[in-house]
């Protein structure tokens, strides 16, 4: 964006412009769907970033069919990940022909050359056709042993470094700009075929909100011409007709939206005036609006229950604890959020929610904590179902962990006894890659467990590859919890006698409560403990015995540890200013009761 002019020369540049959201900046990844455009030569270019990871995929899939051409980033050393894998799948179902291009290709130990061969396997893993598997820029001996034909060497694979903005068509090239990309795409696609004469036909793919006009609704106008003021009609997703009319209408110049009178067909709107609009739903003239395909999401494979926030410390910092403030905001993030599904409960005060993943499921809760609200949630759990031949199935999923090779075989032991199937083991500069096909029930609470096992050193990308026969019973957490007793205020004194128990969770001077989970025991059953017990003052001291009690620091818990941590009997309280592990039933005398029923 800076070779194009969208920033001024004395405009302060933040890295991941297109990242403004806070988690997505804390986390450095990317979360939701954004555009934004460029000006090179006489031709506009619409940009828009979607995610990688596999747990926002309904983020690709609501906004893939207003591109016409994807990029598609690999890097030179990891090769294409498990998210490359379904980016690149829903692309190829489209018919899109993506531009490859390999990053980071500055590293001393680059492979490119590998990595274009692993991403040609990729391809023809996924049955892409012909055309959009030819490759260019390469030698001809790359694809002997693949028996690639002539024809298949035409795709266009560009090289570059995204740090320094620099792409290149070949390795040993010197570059010193973006153009060669800009070229690439300009070739690959071409000038949109104009339609502005045909009756408008435009597809609403994101929604966004402003203060001042009101919801907004973002997509490509296919045919046609949107004008600011214009009646218009909208098909919603079951074919239904209604009237409307634009209001304000905007498109993207740069990361900003600037109004417009009219946009044309092949660009992208932003329309206000419908408060009711919808994703997927199609806008057109007045009596020849033509519905377009509704956009399809793949299903959760996911859920987990939200509840009230029950326990003795609620609304001390939470602004929102009813239920109708959870459901008012559950509503509100159905409409802009695709890949969820929010049901009551018929037990009990709480909504069953569905998600693509942990981290899907963990972001809204995490945006809901910052908001004020207050809300127990459940240990998540894999959505089932029936194949044509009755078996239950579950979600699978295809993972690579990387990790130190002495680290290696724990963890390749940890992941057979949770009866995955290993696909790949390779070496890798003292390090080793392992790729699995896990049931997605046997990955809650492994993460943890593999930073322990390699001391903090392995990393894992994981993507949801189908459903797969049930694969029965999985182990389980292998140690209990120790559970604070009473309600008060911890003391070193009592922590210290309890480490001794096992990992404390807690430090001193914190408030409990009967039913807390302070710390995880070093045996499978569950201990009752009484954190806030003080010592019996005497006239009597005794010379070292009262010297400053000094205690190990407690384990933290993120949000997703904390998901990750609990069984069926627990739940997390998240509260804007804490996190706390807790039972379902706080007291004793309940969870007795619970356990005989």
């Amino acid at each position: 964006m800076t070779q194009n002019g969208v920033f001024r020369d004395n405009e302060e540049v933040v890295d991941c412009v297109m990242d403004n959201d806070s988690i997505e900046r804390e986390r450095g990844i990317t979360i939701y769907s954004k555009n934004c455009s460029i000006r090179y030569k006489d031709y506009k270019i619409n940009i828009v970033d979607t995610p990688g990871h596999s747990d926002f995929s309904s983020e690709v899939e609501r906004v893939i069919k207003t591109v016409d051409t994807v990029i598609l980033l690999v890097d030179c050393m990891e090769g294409p990940m498990p998210q490359t894998r379904f980016v690149l799948q829903k692309s190829l179902e489209l018919g899109l022909k993506p531009i490859l291009v390999i990053n980071k290709i500055d590293k001393p130990n680059n492979r490119a050359e590998e990595v274009v061969n692993m991403t040609f396997d990729l391809f023809v893993d996924l049955n892409a056709t012909d055309e959009q598997c030819d490759f260019v820029n390469m030698t001809f001996d790359l694809f002997v042993d693949l028996n690639a034909t002539d024809e298949q060497c035409d795709f266009p694979i560009l090289y570059g470094i995204s740090k320094q903005g620099i792409i290149q068509y070949e390795l040993d090239e010197v570059s010193n700009s973006i153009e060669p990309l800009l070229e690439t795409i300009i070739k690959q696609v071409g000038e949109y075929k104009k339609q502005d004469d045909a009756p408008l036909q435009m597809q609403i793919s994101a929604l966004a909100y402003d203060d001042y006009i009101g919801r907004l609704g973002i997509g490509r106008v296919y045919k046609g011409i949107i004008k600011e003021g214009m009646p218009i009609q909208i098909a919603d997703n079951q074919g239904n007709l209604r009237m409307g009319k634009v209001s304000r209408l905007m498109s993207y110049e740069g990361l900003k939206q600037v109004p417009q009178k009219q946009v044309t067909s092949g660009d992208i709107a932003v329309i206000s005036g419908i408060a009711d609009i919808s994703i997927g739903e199609t806008i057109g003239e007045v009596g020849k609006v033509v519905p377009m395909e509704p956009i399809h999401i793949e299903e959760p494979t996911l859920t987990m229950n939200f509840l009230v926030n029950d326990s003795p410390f609620a609304g001390l910092s939470g602004k929102f604890v009813t239920t109708r403030h959870i459901k008012e905001r559950l509503e509100k993030e159905l409409e802009v959020n695709v890949g969820l599904k929010v049901k009551p409960m018929e037990t009990t005060d709480g909504y069953t929610v569905s998600g693509r993943g942990e981290l899907h499921l963990s972001i809204l809760i995490e945006n809901m904590r910052r908001e004020g609200y207050e809300v127990g949630v459940s240990k998540p759990e894999v959505i089932m179902k029936r194949g044509e031949d009755g078996r239950l199935l579950e979600p699978v999923e295809r993972v690579i962990i990387t990790l130190p090779e002495e680290y290696s075989g724990t963890v390749i032991n940890k992941l057979n006894m949770r009866k995955a199937e290993m696909q790949s083991m390779e070496p890798e500069n003292g390090y080793m890659r392992i790729e699995y096909l896990c049931p997605t029930r046997a990955l809650l609470g492994f993460r943890s467990e593999l930073i322990t096992d390699s001391r903090g050193e392995a990393t894992m990308v994981r993507r949801v590859e189908g459903y797969m026969p049930f694969v029965g019973e999985l182990p389980k957490r292998q140690n209990g919890a120790l559970i604070a007793g009473e309600q008060g205020v911890t003391v070193a004194y009592a922590l210290n006698s309890l480490e001794s128990r096992g990992t404390l969770f807690v430090e001193p001077s914190v408030n409990v409560y009967e039913g807390m989970i302070i710390g995880s025991n070093s045996r499978k059953e569950d201990m009752t403990v009484n954190p806030c017990k003080t010592k019996k003052l005497t006239n009597t001291r005794a010379s070292g015995s009262d010297d400053s009690v000094k205690l190990t620091p407690p384990r933290v818990f993120s949000l997703e540890e904390a998901l990750e941590f609990i069984e069926n009997d627990e739940l997390v309280e998240i509260t804007p200013e804490n996190i706390r592990l807790r039972k379902r039933h706080l007291t004793e005398q309940d969870r007795k009761r619970a356990f005989r029923v």
